[in-house]
């Protein structure tokens, strides 16, 4: 049985990670299982993840499988984003200067600040009182 090589990638934003599988087809793009339009409702969610798609004129050409866990849909979305412009890059190294211009390939080092002991949070203090 011969199949078709497929490229896979991983995207990681906060505590959400995509692993991507891109696979030369029609342009389906499923997570999780579901149908894309499903599992992203809104429209600039689906556009964050099919941006490095969109941005390199390959939006048709791919089929695209997501597997992502963690963090909330826009993390997600981003996750998935990275892994997406990673697989190309797998694809066509040479869309490299492309994807990099728009940021694609930077991993979004944010993350959410640890709480310190002694304080409610990681930036709240307890109320101060003089007497």
């Amino acid at each position: 049985m011969a199949t078709t090589p497929a490229n896979n990638a991983t995207g990681r934003r906060k505590t959400a990670v995509a692993r991507v599988r891109l696979i030369a087809g029609t342009g389906k793009v499923e997570v999780n299982g579901r149908p894309f339009e499903e599992y992203f409702p809104t429209a600039s969610l689906q556009n964050t993840v099919l941006a490095p798609l969109t941005l390199t004129k390959l939006v048709n050409t791919y089929d695209v499988s997501v597997n992502t866990s963690g963090g909330g849909a826009t993390s997600q979305a981003g996750a998935a984003r990275l892994g997406v412009a990673r697989a190309l890059l797998e694809v066509d190294a040479t869309l490299r200067p492309l994807l990099k211009a728009e940021g694609y390939l930077t991993r979004d080092p944010r993350m959410k600040e640890r709480k310190k002991s002694g304080q409610p949070g990681a930036r709240k203090r307890f109320q101060f009182s003089k007497r």
